[in-house]
This record gives C-alpha cells, structure tokens and sequence, in this order.
C-alpha cells in the first residue's frame, strides 16, 4: 500500500517547521541566541521575543506527526498511535511554555518528556511481524528496531545534558527532536517507494 500524497506531504513539512521554526526565532531574539547551549523551549517562552515562531512551529510540527500517523496505514497500529501521541504531546509542549528561558512547568516537562519518548519508540511498534517478508509491506522489525534505538541513543544524550545542566543542552535536545522529525519522513519515503503487491 502507497503513502498517500498528504501524508508525505505532512511528514516532509514536520522538519520543515521544526527546523526553520528554531533558526527564524533564534535569528529574531535580540542580542543573539547561543543555539548549542539555549533550549528549543526557551525560543516560545513567555519572555521571549516573537515567541509566535517558535510556538506555532511546536504545533504545526505536532499536528504534522497526527497526520503522518494517519496516512502510513501499512504500519501496525500501535506504532502510528505512539506517532500520534508524539504529535498530540507536541503541540501540548506548544500550550504550555516555560515561564521565563531558565523557568520551569511541570505541565511542559511532563509534555516533552512524553512528546521525546513516544516519537523514539515509534518505529520500533510499527514495525510488522511476519514470516514471510514481503517488499510490499510495512516496516521490517529490523528496521523499526534500530530507528528507534537511534532515536534513543539521541534523546538519552539530550537528558544527559539536561540533568547535568551540561554545556550542550540546546544542540543535544536539537539532534533528538530533529532526528524525530526527520524519522516519518524516511520511513514514508521508503514506505512510498516500495512496489504494490
């Protein structure tokens, strides 16, 4: 079964935004915006400038994941609504800002926490079990596996320096999120690409 058009459409817009999200806000803060030690949370704020940016990237990127998980129908479903949840605790992340850039939210974290954690998990509970292999169909188990143990190894570097208070918090927590976004899109790609049986 194919990718339908807009669910490859949704899954090459989540980086977009993502990623063009981060970039734009951090050029609008005045006196510059250190992307390797500053958070992505700090970008949308309450005290930070043109916080719309960044909040509106949170939630086109959450409601991107939604999509994406609709349209990859040939993966089980656990997996697509571990997507789903991604995306639903995103736009979450989005509705709840920090306070201040060094602040902190219970809601907020608890947001991020479920946001980073179901988006790593994802690949590995789409990927369909058979016994016979065929190339027509969804993710092999392999391959959800190691995605998702990639996606891990990334979001346990960005709570590493988050615990620590380590000098890389911003690029760690911008290798994970963009590596998340990024992941829908590669497998709607290869998903896209495969013949139809």
């Amino acid at each position: 079964m194919r990718v339908p058009p807009w669910a490859l459409l949704s899954a090459t817009a989540a980086p977009v935004l993502l990623i063009g999200g981060w970039t734009l806000a951090a050029a609008r803060q005045p006196g510059g915006f250190d992307q390797v030690a500053g958070t992505i949370s700090a970008l949308a704020a309450r005290d930070a400038t043109d916080r719309w940016i960044m909040t509106l990237a949170l939630v086109g990127l959450g409601l991107c994941h939604c999509v994406t998980a609709a349209g990859l129908r040939s993966l089980r479903p656990t997996g697509r609504a571990l997507l789903a949840l991604g995306g639903a605790a995103t736009v979450a992340v989005a509705a709840f800002p920090l306070p201040a850039e060094r602040g902190s939210s219970a809601p907020h974290g608890l947001a991020a926490a479920v946001a980073f954690g179901a988006l790593a998990l994802w690949p590995a509970l789409a990927a369909v079990r058979r016994r016979a292999p065929s190339p027509s169909a969804g993710l092999p188990p392999r391959g959800g596996t190691t995605a998702a143990a990639v996606l891990l190894v990334a979001v346990g570097w960005f709570v590493v320096e988050l615990v620590t208070g380590g000098p890389r918090i911003g690029l760690a927590e911008r290798v994970a999120a963009g590596a998340e976004a990024l992941c829908p899109l590669v497998v709607a790609l290869a998903l896209h690409r495969r013949p139809d049986r």
